[in-house]
């Protein structure tokens, strides 16, 4: 009993960020009659408004949404791009926020160059290792030799989930210091801003949520060993 516990604890540290992430998308996902454009619409307007020269706006596929500083492109996928949706304008508005910090050199800016490239070749590694972990067992029947990949696997997605969490404040300065400002000044009625502040907080923790997540494998891998 309390070891089932322990694991459904484990679990939900873990996936619990992700779920909570997605299910605020998702609950606020729905198109509202009064909202005046869509998230795409929304996005390319405050590119003109804010004067955010050389920023484009694009659709993209199901799940892009980011902002590349090295294209200056903000891209929403259709979904939010068409959307009429709480979460079309929050994400789009959170999106636009980085475009503000980069196209204004902020230092906050600098956190992603210094630490997303990296945690993103952490993060490659570490689902590499521990892919190819039961195969090293497999060829070489030496059990030391598979913990210890695994154990390199672990510092791996450890490592990737703390490069994630340092660029959290950057992250929030899209969200509360850039987005929400813009959102409260008319975009959307005062009654749906509790829904905008949700969102908003999901599109901080999105990265850090997924490099969280990524763990999960690990914890399926030992069960497997096991």
């Amino acid at each position: 009993m309390i070891y089932g516990l322990g694991l459904l604890f484990l679990f939900l540290l873990v996936y619990g960020p992700q779920l909570w992430v997605r299910f605020v998308m998702w609950r606020h996902s729905k198109d509202l009659d009064g909202m005046p454009g869509t998230g795409g619409e929304l996005a390319n307007h405050l590119v003109k408004t804010l004067n955010l020269e050389g920023v484009t706006v694009k659709e993209g596929p199901p799940g892009a949404n980011y902002y590349s500083p090295d294209e200056k492109v903000v891209c929403l996928d259709a979904r939010l791009y068409n959307g009429k949706s709480l979460t079309a304008v929050a994400v789009a508005a959170h999106e636009i926020g980085h475009a503000i910090q980069f196209t204004r050199e902020e230092p906050i800016s600098k956190l992603r160059k210094k630490y997303m490239g990296t945690a993103l070749v952490i993060k490659k590694v570490g689902a590499v290792l521990l892919m190819i972990s039961p195969i090293i067992f497999a060829l070489l029947k030496i059990p030391h030799v598979l913990l210890a990949n695994v154990a390199i696997g672990v510092l791996v997605l450890i490592a990737s989930a703390l490069m994630y969490l340092a660029v959290l404040p950057e992250e929030y300065d899209a969200s509360f210091n850039k987005a929400l400002p813009i959102l409260e000044s008319g975009y959307v009625p005062e009654k749906h801003m509790p829904a905008v502040r949700s969102v908003l907080k999901a599109a901080a923790l999105t990265y850090f949520a997924a490099a969280l997540a990524d763990s999960i494998r690990l914890w399926m891998l030992l069960r497997y060993l096991r």
